[in-house]
């Protein structure tokens, strides 16, 4: 009974040997890979901190570019309120020197027809025959019609003619 005691505890403590040499390679195993852990874990921290300046670097940019844009925009608007301004005093001054222009006209029109009235319908009629078509139409609107009659009267007729038809447009 004894060698079997003895034969169960010296099997036994094989068995624990071995139990223990695998628990220490396992301990073992267990701490370097513990190790390989924490560098690993130390490099993502060290990538998530560069990561967070690089968030924090693009968002200032992102700021200073937002801002760079608006007072852009601000001198963007202010230019085009500036030329609506001078585009609204240029069309005013063009208005005022249309009106001008045509007040000018019509006194020089009223000029000219006031000396065809007082000259001779045959003068007339020969001072209009060597006008162009268009400028004499003008000067005939501003007579009188009386006076018209007569000029075309002493006119050619082929003139006359075409002078009748261009002032019936």
């Amino acid at each position: 009974m004894r060698f079997i005691f003895l034969f169960m505890f010296l099997l036994s403590s094989l068995v624990f040997a071995k139990g223990s040499d695998k628990l220490f390679e396992c301990t073992q195993i267990f701490k370097e890979r513990k190790g390989e852990l924490l560098v690993e874990l130390e490099r993502i921290d060290e990538q998530k901190q560069a990561l967070g300046a690089l968030k924090t670097a693009t968002e200032e940019l992102l700021k200073k570019k937002k801002n760079l844009l608006k007072q852009k925009e601000e001198s963007v608007n202010k230019k085009l309120q500036e030329v609506s301004k001078k585009e609204e005093s240029l069309k005013s001054l063009l208005s005022k020197n249309e009106a001008t222009l045509k007040e000018l006209k019509e006194v020089k029109m009223n000029k000219i027809a006031q000396t065809f009235s007082k000259m001779k319908a045959s003068a007339s009629a020969q001072i209009l025959s060597d006008m162009k078509l268009e400028d004499a139409k003008n000067i005939i609107q501003s007579l009188k019609p009386k006076i018209v009659g007569q000029i075309l009267s002493k006119m050619n007729p082929k003139k006359a003619s075409d002078l009748t038809i261009l002032l019936s447009k």
